[in-house]
């Protein structure tokens, strides 16, 4: 689709009437630390429609992380709703896919088993663990690696095995806190480029966490801007731009606008909530006699 055919309020008005499959009511988390109680999370109120793709942003200890893990239901949360498909979530579930940054493949296991772990737990047989394993190997393109181990992979590599073990359970909403993070810029831009491919090919829903603004507009549909201290909602942001998307896309004049707006959302924020050990940095004693004067 061309920017010159690409109608952004026909796509989300057709966005808009999918069913919702995640919604979040009043989500509140927090957690006891020493004699005081930080609230992490709160009021924290979305609705996420199927197959669409949700980047979240926010400046440093918004929650964003927490976000992700509470829908998972690898973290607990204080009070509110969490609500996929409208049933409550009470802890972690196939149909919700986790790829961390971390690289958490199994380092004993090689690839193809890495990928069969979770279709045998859930009682598949070996024949059909291994065919799934394999069609899934085949679509993120490493065949060819099935018998390696993850110490023998590039990091690019290990996530794409990463994101195929979650996706070979079929679930209904793939989370993914920062998952290319650690990737230099060249294979990082190719991470996302095949994300996109999958997300378009398959049915799936994203929620993607992420630091990096030029990532989430490059990859969402919509922006969930969090605030820090507490973390609460500060705007949710249609990315009125075409897809597919590709880096030249950021050389234009939309992107530049929009890449400012989220720019000022995300860094005023960082400076109202500074972190006091960073407001009040001691002068640094003289250690050296070399000069950087000519």
């Amino acid at each position: 689709m061309t920017s010159e055919s690409f109608d952004a309020n026909h796509y989300f008005q057709e966005l808009y009437k999918r069913p919702i499959l995640l919604e979040t009511k009043n989500l509140c988390q927090s957690f006891q630390h020493g004699k005081t109680q930080r609230t992490v999370l709160h009021q924290i109120n979305l609705k996420i429609h199927k197959r669409e793709f949700i980047c979240v942003i926010g400046p440093s200890g918004c929650g964003k992380s927490t976000l992700s893990r509470v829908v998972a239901g690898l973290d607990p949360y204080s009070s509110g709703e969490v609500l996929v498909d409208g049933e409550r979530v009470e802890g972690p579930c196939p149909e919700r896919g986790m790829v961390f940054q971390g690289y958490t493949l199994f380092p004993w296991k090689t690839v193809k088993e890495n990928v069969m772990f979770g279709p045998l737990m859930r009682g598949a047989s070996q024949v059909a663990a291994e065919s799934s394993a394999r069609e899934w190997l085949s679509i993120i393109g490493l065949e060819k690696y099935e018998n390696q181990y993850p110490h023998q992979l590039s990091g690019g590599m290990k996530q794409r095995v990463a994101i195929a073990r979650a996706l070979v359970n079929e679930p209904k909403m793939l989370l993914m806190d920062e998952p290319f993070g650690a990737l230099d810029p060249y294979t990082r831009q190719k991470m996302q480029r095949h994300l996109m491919d999958l997300w378009q090919s398959i049915d799936i829903t994203i929620l993607f966490v992420t630091h990096d603004m030029d990532e989430a507009i490059l990859l969402a549909d919509r922006i969930v801007v969090l605030k820090a201290n507490p973390g609460e909602v500060k705007e949710i942001i249609e990315v009125h731009l075409p897809r597919p998307r590709t880096p030249e896309l950021m050389s234009t004049p939309e992107f530049k606008q929009l890449r400012a707006h989220v720019d000022e959302l995300v860094h005023a924020q960082e400076e109202e909530h500074l972190d006091p050990a960073l407001q009040r940095l001691p002068e640094i004693p003289r250690m050296t006699q070399v000069s950087h004067q000519k």
